[in-house]
């Protein structure tokens, strides 16, 4: 970062965590998640025996507790969504129609959801590097580019993850399909968007394990990331059971395709409950 009392943690190229002295001297710690998250950034005085958090400004707060809070409720009642029409088509409760119908209101819910968590990357306070350990608050932006930060590139991907899924979504409801062209416009979408949220949850690891692996079983962010990355291998297991068989014009597991999408639901919901603590 161009000074040479910094310590830089990450991977790749990118910086997830940053160790500085201050000026006045002791340690300045800034970590992503927590910084962008809850708007913290770790400062130990000279001579002090432990760390004390410094918080952003209440501006920058307020921005970041109800961006948290929509982000949250997006995700709880997308997962939920997902997991009634999953439930639909399981139990044969519905038609295709209305299974359709219950996923695409889902999908609203994590286009939703998948663009705030970016909102809350992009407006997140930032910190100054080699200076006394604070958190600033920029003016509002409604987009921005930075794929050197890992945070911004695991909710870029998620928010295309979620767009590609719409596409999924939309064509659903076509009817008289062959089967060609239900794996090309419908199962295809839906694979190329588990895999985009598979990418995002290993960079949300990346980001909170600093390129290591990393269990931390008291970290909340932790069990967020967590049990999102166990919702999008579910979703792409129940993607890839969802390939329909051009000899037979059937899936290849229609139990583990409906399951697959009920539980990784669940797993969305689950993590979205849990964000709501996540709050400045």
């Amino acid at each position: 970062m161009g000074q040479p009392d910094q310590r830089a943690e990450g991977a790749g190229p990118f910086t997830t965590r940053l160790t500085w002295q201050p000026p006045g001297g002791g340690t300045v710690v800034w970590e992503s998640r927590p910084a962008r998250r809850r708007g913290l950034i770790a400062v130990r005085s000279p001579g002090a025996a432990s760390t004390l958090h410094a918080r952003a400004d209440h501006t920058a707060l307020g921005r970041l507790r109800r961006l948290n809070a929509l982000a949250a409720t997006a995700f709880i009642i997308g997962g939920a969504l997902f997991a009634a029409g999953a439930a639909v088509a399981q139990f044969g409760s519905g038609d295709a129609t209305t299974c359709a119908s219950i996923y695409f209101a889902g999908g609203l819910f994590f286009n939703t959801g998948g663009y705030v968590s970016l909102l809350q990357v992009v407006n997140a306070p930032r910190h100054v590097p080699g200076g006394e350990g604070a958190l600033v608050a920029g003016r509002w932006r409604w987009w921005s580019y930075e794929p050197t930060r890992v945070d911004w590139l695991s909710a870029f991907v998620l928010f295309a993850g979620t767009l590609v899924f719409a596409v999924d979504l939309l064509d659903s409801f076509l009817q008289g399909l062959t089967t060609q062209q239900i794996n090309r416009l419908i199962w295809a979408p839906d694979v190329i968007g588990c895999v985009l949220f598979l990418i995002s949850g290993h960079l949300a690891f990346v980001e909170i394990c600093h390129g290591r692996r990393c269990i931390r079983q008291r970290d909340l962010g932790w069990w967020i990331v967590a049990v999102n990355q166990l919702g999008s291998v579910l979703f792409m297991v129940s993607a890839l059971a969802a390939y329909t068989r051009p000899a037979t014009g059937s899936l290849i597991n229609a139990d583990i395709a409906n399951w697959g999408t009920l539980t990784g639901a669940l797993c969305f919901s689950a993590a979205g409950i849990l964000q709501y603590y996540e709050r400045p």
